[in-house]
């Protein structure tokens, strides 16, 4: 199962921005959508539902969303535990903390930093972070994230330049 990573996408109704070009050639063929929060708005969701499940967490500037999303998830998709949360906290002990709040996940996906990330946490477990596909930051490129989970497991993940 091909899944699509998104977080801190930051676009509201009636914006002039959209996701680049890069990410809807990416949706088809999915089977799950996750994003770490900062969505602002349910008409992203609910575009993004039109390519696949969406599985979302609430971010620090979701306020229309407060109710609506949960601050953390964990789903299984194709017999992969994944944990979402928005912000991860300070870097400092950040992968105990998460390993902490998702015992359970082979990968917890967070966002918040606008930093992509793919890493080995506690006991192998993955912290992956797909950065932003609209609001880049410090960071040299807009970003998304892709996961291949298979027979339980993850496949390949990597970090797309948007």
């Amino acid at each position: 199962m091909r899944v699509m990573a998104l977080a801190d996408t930051h676009l509201r109704r009636g914006g002039n921005r959209r996701l680049p070009d890069s990410v809807y050639e990416a949706l088809e063929g999915v089977g799950a959508v996750l994003h770490a929060g900062d969505v602002l708005d349910r008409d992203l969701l609910d575009e993004l539902s039109g390519f696949a499940p969406v599985h979302a967490v609430l971010g620090n500037n979701d306020h229309d969303l407060v109710g609506v999303l949960p601050e953390t998830l964990l789903v299984e998709l194709a017999g992969v535990r994944i944990g979402l949360v928005h912000d991860p906290g300070p870097r400092a002990g950040r992968e105990a903390r998460l390993n902490r709040r998702f015992p359970d996940a082979a990968v917890v996906m967070f966002g918040h930093t606008h930093e992509p990330c793919a890493r080995a946490g506690v006991a192998g477990q993955l912290l992956f972070n797909p950065g932003s596909p609209t609001q880049r930051r410090r960071q040299p490129h807009h970003t998304f994230g892709l996961l291949e989970l298979r027979a339980g497991s993850v496949a390949a993940h990597a970090i797309v330049r948007a």
